[in-house]
């Protein structure tokens, strides 16, 4: 019987703990709860976390700090809780790392239905291995052999747009930023700015989509990144 994934909740507000961790055991997670950012870097550290819950205004490190602190070393999903709702903030957030982003005052019923979305998404990345196809088969990207054929035509994707590619299309319709796809998709490999990545995804469109001017794949999210929009058939 598979064990069930853990939640770490991390808010400074006891009661937000309290009742998330109400709901999401009901839903079937095992629940870990810290009230500030020393206790749930330990808590991160000492348990099998499948999932943070993270509270960007905590007393001793900032929620964006602690997000940063754990991409280092791991790309467990986060979603962070903020009542801030500046599109500056967004973007700080996603740039540090976050996957998604939850806003204060919040459904509990809502953040359970956001948790199992995201797990659902990071894991479904991890069991791609067959070719997937798009659009009738218009555009079929094999994973496993790192190709990429447009109407049965090998499309010629380098390595580097191969891999740009592949991140999206495996969490499809997730906004990255510039700097989430070079993290991901490129790691040390990577030699160059941020801004290289649109001149790569100018790169990817010239090759997949029909009309590169109107894209139907990989779609621009204004003052954020980038995201892939096909549908898996």
């Amino acid at each position: 019987m598979k064990s069930p994934r853990t939640v770490l909740i991390v808010d400074d507000e006891e009661k937000i703990v309290e009742v998330m961790q109400t709901y999401l055991e009901k839903d079937g997670y095992q629940v870990l709860g810290a009230y500030d950012g020393t206790t749930a870097l330990r808590l991160w550290k000492e348990n099998d976390v499948s999932l943070i819950l993270l509270d960007l205004m905590l007393p001793d490190i900032m929620g964006e700090q602690i997000c940063q602190m754990i991409r280092l070393n791991s790309r467990v999903p986060i979603i962070m809780l903020t009542a801030r709702t500046e599109e500056t903030d967004l973007i700080k957030g996603l740039q540090m790392g976050a996957d998604d982003y939850i806003y204060k005052p919040f459904s509990p019923r809502a953040v359970v239905a956001k948790v199992g979305a995201v797990l659902r998404r990071t894991e479904s990345d991890e069991l791609i291995s067959m070719p997937v196809s798009y659009k009738q088969g218009k555009l079929v990207i094999d994973f496993d052999n790192m190709s990429v054929t447009v109407r049965g035509e090998k499309a010629g994707l380098t390595p580097t747009e191969f891999k740009i590619l592949m991140t999206m299309a495996k969490a499809p319709n997730r906004t990255f930023t510039r700097e989430q796809l070079i993290t991901y998709a490129l790691d040390d490999d990577f030699d160059g700015y941020d801004r290289s990545i649109d001149t790569y995804i100018k790169g990817i469109r010239a090759k997949i989509e029909e009309d590169r001017k109107d894209p139907s794949y990989i779609l621009t999210v204004h003052g954020l990144g980038y995201k892939f929009a096909g549908e898996k058939e």
